[in-house]
């Protein structure tokens, strides 16, 4: 089998002649170590190329790049009817540092919600095609939702502490982006089940700390469910990045729609083991995060829990070893070689 067709096999419930093995396109550099694990089977995971691109056609957004400080900065400026926003950020590798967020106060709620009513979809399909053909077998390619409405709020626009203050004395203006986004992110839905697409991922980097449980089965779960809906009716597969703590929501999750739990990061660096994870959501593929922790061990103790991985993959067939947090870059080439190793005994 190729690396990507034992990825397939995994998702759709079909067995494969050994457990996969991927890592993100922007985790692995180009070098002779890379080209000894994807000749072993190593599969590349590549997010670039979503079928679905969005606009917001009344929306002029600008951007500049600076220094301060010997530290460079890109500062964005999104100018809408009724007003404008602006963020500051740092690129960072493969991330971004946010400085400073579109949301500063109550004056913000109107431009922000003349660019969510803007949004409009349309189809890439061609281009995602395309890139599908030239990756070839051992590069598999992933649609994305998008992030939950709620978290894009949270996270992205305002951060956590203003979050906590607009939630407590403005809430039904969050709501009122909350449903906005809502209803502009449902054309995706059927846009992604009617494309080429095998799997997508919504949402996810939510943890039970920030998010909260009730936030998460009120503001996350339905929307799973909704998609998933659609997703099923065309043959798609449905997962969300869910690589923190799970144990507060584990009963929500096993009830939703996903059908893979994306990025999900066992023990010891959160609060389920994978043999947990996996009783407690059996109808789903665990697509995990080689916990990050352990790349720092010695190199007989990394073989020894992706043998335990490994193991558990092969008794239920349903474990995708993935590769989405970075590495300590001394580290890195040993410890993916030690987990291949173990992949393919």
């Amino acid at each position: 089998m190729t690396p990507r067709q034992r990825v397939l096999a995994v998702l759709r419930g079909e067995r494969p002649d050994k457990v996969p093995f991927t890592i993100y396109e922007c985790m692995i550099p180009q070098c002779a170590v890379e080209r000894r694990l994807r000749n072993e089977g190593l599969c590349i995971v590549n997010r670039r190329h979503n079928p679905l691109a969005c606009e917001t056609p009344n929306c002029i957004e600008e951007s500049c790049r600076y220094t301060e400080n010997g530290r460079p900065r890109v500062r964005t400026v999104t100018r809408t009817p009724v007003g404008e926003v602006s963020t500051v950020a740092e690129p960072a590798g493969f991330t971004v540092w946010t400085l400073e967020r579109l949301f500063k106060g109550p004056e913000d709620y109107a431009p922000l919600l003349y660019m969510i009513r803007d949004r409009q979809y349309r189809p890439a399909y061609e281009a995602y095609v395309e890139a599908e053909r030239w990756m070839g077998e051992d590069v598999i390619l992933r649609g994305g939702v998008g992030s939950s409405p709620l978290h894009r709020i949270m996270i992205h626009w305002m951060g956590v502490e203003t979050f906590a203050v607009e939630w407590a004395e403005r809430r039904d203006e969050v709501l009122k982006l909350e449903a906005a986004w809502r209803r502009s992110q449902e054309p995706a839905y059927e846009l992604l089940a009617d494309s080429p697409v095998t799997h997508a991922n919504f949402g996810g980097n939510e943890t039970p700390e920030v998010m909260g449980p009730q936030r998460y089965r009120d503001f996350c779960v339905p929307l799973y469910q909704q998609c998933a809906e659609v997703f099923h009716a065309k043959g798609k597969l449905l997962g969300s990045h869910l690589d923190g703590n799970n144990r507060a929501w584990a009963d929500a999750v096993a009830v939703s729609g996903l059908d893979y739990v994306e990025a999900f990061t066992p023990a010891p660096d959160t609060d389920l083991t994978l043999a947990e994870a996996l009783s407690a959501w059996p109808d789903k593929v665990l697509w995990i995060n080689f916990p990050s922790s352990v790349h720092l061990a010695p190199v007989e103790e990394i073989r020894r829990v992706a043998r335990e991985i490994v193991d558990l993959g092969r008794r239920t067939n349903r474990v995708i070893i993935g590769i989405t947090e970075d590495m300590p870059p001394d580290r890195w080439q040993e410890s993916l070689l030690a987990i291949s190793e173990a992949v393919n005994e």
